[in-house]
């Protein structure tokens, strides 16, 4: 664990404050990579590609994009859910669900280079995330939220204070979450907040990105 992990550490100080979700769902509203290049220029370090629906082609057309971008603004790229897309892009790191691949799976195909994050819902899912050795946790929802439909039950701020206990690993707080909880939540222990709708929708999202990145400085 300790030699794998030794190989990532380059992105593990990135691995705090404001994660941005880049939700292919909102590409006909916005222009993703516009989105990216205003949270790069703000000071954003961490970035996930998520598309659902689209297929392999599209994605890896947005993706590729979306890594270049990256690069230049020095982000940590995520691509959501598919490991192939991740290795394909170059991707810093490939965040998986509850549904899929198994993370030991996840980890021979994408090497020992690639970051792995895993969503989960309740304790016993941290646990084995953390048994599993992620490198990082999406924890949520902890309000409710209107990005996904029949997401998991809401955990609230204690479901938070609760699963900090259960981890040494970073903690991103996810799900209907807003500037003015945010210091609430890292009270509570998350080490930071994956946002996409309270950014994506914003009208002003340069000053939005901004209120959410203000309370890491």
């Amino acid at each position: 664990m300790t030699s794998q992990r030794a190989s990532r550490n380059r992105f593990f100080s990135q691995l705090a404050g404001l994660y941005l979700i880049l939700d292919e769902r909102w590409a006909s509203r916005c222009s993703l990579p516009e989105v990216m290049r205003e949270a790069g220029e703000a000071g954003v370090k961490l970035v996930q590609y998520r598309n659902k629906t689209g297929s392999m082609k599209q994605a890896y057309e947005v993706a590729s994009t979306l890594r270049e971008i990256a690069n230049e603004c020095a982000m940590v790229f995520v691509v959501n859910d598919r490991c192939d897309l991740a290795m394909a892009v170059g991707a810093d790191g490939v965040h998986l669900g509850q549904a899929d691949l198994p993370l030991p799976l996840a980890r021979n195909l994408v090497g020992k280079e690639m970051l792995i994050g895993v969503s989960t819902h309740n304790a016993q899912q941290v646990q084995k995330a953390t048994e599993d050795e992620a490198d990082y946790l999406g924890f949520g929802p902890i309000f409710p939220t209107g990005t996904k439909s029949n997401h998991d039950p809401v955990v609230g701020i204690q479901g938070m204070k609760h699963v900090r206990n259960l981890t040494s690993l970073p903690v991103f707080a996810i799900g209907g979450i807003v500037p003015d909880s945010v210091s609430e939540l890292c009270q509570a222990g998350a080490s930071g907040v994956a946002v996409a709708s309270g950014i994506l929708d914003a009208a002003d999202r340069p000053k939005v990105i901004t209120d959410y990145l203000s309370h890491f400085q």
